[in-house]
C-alpha cells in the first residue's frame, strides 16, 4: 500500500515519510539515479519489457498486441514472473538493487509503492498527464508517495465471498453477513451435501496470507496498526479475528488442505464444487462462470460482501500499479503504454476478459457492464471500504512478520494469544 496523502499528517506516519527520506539519502550513495528525475522528463522511445505476474486471461497479451500493432518500433514484450506475489517481489527487488534494464514496466501490487518508491527503484510519473481525480480515491492513493505519482493504477481488488446460490437457496439460506452465519449455513446445506468444504481463503504463507489475516482482524473490530501507524495488534479484537480462523481449521470448517491455497489453488477448488464459500478477489467471476467444461459451477453461484465477526467484513485493498523501472530504458515509450494500459478502453477489456476490478470510478456507474457484472455496486463499495495492509517502507519485513505469526497460529505451532504478543514486539521494531 502506497502512503496515503491524508496518512501523513499522522505523526508516524510522518516518521515512515521520514525514514523513506533516510533510505532515500542511504541511496544516493549506491546509485538510482532514475528516481531524481523531474516528473514528465522521462526519454527514450523503442522496446520496453513489461514485468507482470501470470497473465490467468491473455487479455494483457492481447492488449500488448494491440499496442505493439500499431506502435512497430516501440514494441512491448511482456516477462512472466512467478505465481506468488512474494516472489515476484522478489525478483523486482533483486533487478533494481543490482540496477539492471532487464525490467522497463513493473506490474507492482499497491502495497509496494512506497518501497519501490523510498528506494528510487521506479521514477516518479507526470500526474497531470493521468487525470488522477477519474480514478477511485483508494486506488490513485495506493499510487502515490510523498504526494507525488510513482505509478498509475490498472486494477483496483476488493475481497468478495463467492458461495453456492443454488444450494443455498434449497437450503433455504440466505448470503451470510456474520462468520457464525457462514457457520451456521455451511452446517444446514452439509446435511445433504456432506463432502463439500465450507469456506477458503488464502492461506498459504505468503502474502495472500497477511491479506486474509488483515481481514479476519479488521472484521472483528480489531487493528493491525492504528490511525497514527502504531503497531496495535495485541489486542482482544485481533485475537478474536484469529482465533475465529484457527477454531475453523481445528473444526473442519476450513479444510485441512486449504492452509496450502493461494488464489489459484482455491479458485480451482471451488470450480471444482468442492467448496460453499470462497473468499476471492473479483477476477475469479469470469473463470468460474465459464461454460466451456473448466467449471462446474458456472450459473451456480453469486458473491456477497464478506462476513464479519459480528456483522459485515471488511476487505482488504488490493490492486496493482503500473509503475516504470528506474533503471529501464525508453521510459517515454513506457510512460505511453501505461497511459494506454490504465485508459478507459483498455480497462473496460480487461473488465469484459477477466472480471478484474477497474480503477476508474466511470465503469462501476455503466448500466452496459452493470448488466454483465452485476456485482459491480457490491465491489464498488468493497473496495471505498477496504482497510489497507500496514504502511511501512520496510513492507518487505512486516508482511513477512505477520505471515509468520499468521501461519504459526493457523498450524498450531502457537496460540493465537501467543503469536500476536509476538508479532506486536516484531512490528514495533519494524515500524517506528
Amino acid at each position: 500500500m502506497g502512503v496515503r496523502t491524508k496518512a501523513l499528517r499522522h505523526p508516524v506516519a510522518r516518521v515512515v515519510a521520514a525514514l523513506g527520506a533516510a533510505v532515500l539519502l542511504a541511496s544516493c550513495g549506491s546509485g538510482g539515479e532514475g528516481g531524481e528525475q523531474p516528473a514528465g522528463a522521462l526519454q527514450g522511445r523503442g522496446e520496453v519489457t513489461f514485468a507482470t505476474g501470470k497473465d490467468t486471461s491473455g487479455n494483457m497479451q492481447k492488449l500488448v498486441d494491440q499496442w505493439n500493432s500499431s506502435h512497430p518500433d516501440e514494441k512491448v514484450r511482456i516477462i512472466e514472473l512467478p505465481e506468488s506475489a512474494d516472489a515476484q517481489r522478489q525478483q523486482m527487488v533483486q533487478n533494481a538493487q543490482v540496477k539492471s534494464d532487464a525490467y522497463t514496466i513493473l506490474n507492482l501490487d499497491v502495497v509496494w509503492t512506497a518501497e519501490f518508491a523510498a528506494n528510487r527503484w521506479v521514477v516518479e510519473l507526470p500526474a497531470d498527464q493521468f487525470g488522477v481525480d477519474k480514478f477511485l480515491e483508494p486506488a490513485i492513493k495506493t499510487a502515490q508517495y510523498r504526494d507525488k505519482l510513482y505509478a498509475a493504477p490498472a486494477y483496483s481488488d476488493g475481497g468478495l465471498l463467492y458461495y453456492r446460490k443454488d444450494l443455498l437457496d434449497a437450503a433455504g439460506a440466505k448470503p451470510p453477513t456474520t462468520w457464525a452465519e457462514l457457520i451456521s449455513t455451511c452446517q444446514a446445506v452439509r446435511a445433504s451435501q456432506p463432502a463439500i468444504g465450507c469456506y477458503a481463503g488464502q492461506f498459504e504463507k505468503y502474502e495472500g496470507l497477511t491479506v486474509n489475516f488483515d481481514e479476519a482482524v479488521h472484521s472483528a473490530g480489531g487493528e493491525v496498526v492504528d490511525s497514527t501507524g502504531k503497531p496495535v495488534v495485541d489486542s482482544p479484537e485481533a485475537k478474536a479475528g484469529l482465533d475465529a480462523l484457527v477454531t475453523a481449521f481445528q473444526q473442519g470448517i476450513i479444510p485441512e488442505k486449504a492452509i496450502t491455497y493461494k488464489e489459484e489453488e482455491g479458485r480451482r477448488a471451488f470450480q471444482a464444487g468442492e467448496l460453499l464459500f470462497h473468499r476471492q478477489w473479483p477476477y475469479q467471476w469470469n473463470l468460474a462462470g465459464k461454460t466451456d467444461g473448466s467449471s462446474q459451477v458456472a450459473g451456480k453461484f453469486d458473491v456477497a460482501p464478506l462476513p464479519g465477526l459480528n456483522g459485515p467484513g471488511s476487505s482488504t485493498l488490493g490492486g496493482h500499479n503500473l509503475a516504470i523501472s528506474a533503471f529501464g530504458k525508453n521510459q517515454a515509450t513506457a510512460l505511453d503504454f501505461i497511459k494506454f494500459f490504465v485508459g478507459e478502453e483498455a480497462q473496460r477489456s480487461n473488465l469484459l476478459a477477466t472480471s478484474q476490478a477497474p480503477t476508474l470510478a466511470s465503469l462501476y456507474d455503466d448500466e452496459e457492464l452493470i448488466a454483465k457484472f452485476p456485482y459491480l455496486p457490491t465491489l464498488k463499495a468493497s473496495i471505498l471500504s477496504a482497510k489497507p495492509r500496514p504502511q511501512a517502507v520496510r513492507y518487505g519485513d512486516v508482511t513477512t512478520a505477520v505471515q509468520e505469526a499468521a501461519y504459526a497460529a493457523l498450524t498450531g505451532t502457537k496460540t493465537s494469544e501467543q503469536a500476536l504478543k509476538d508479532l506486536q514486539a516484531k512490528l514495533q521494531e519494524l515500524i517506528k
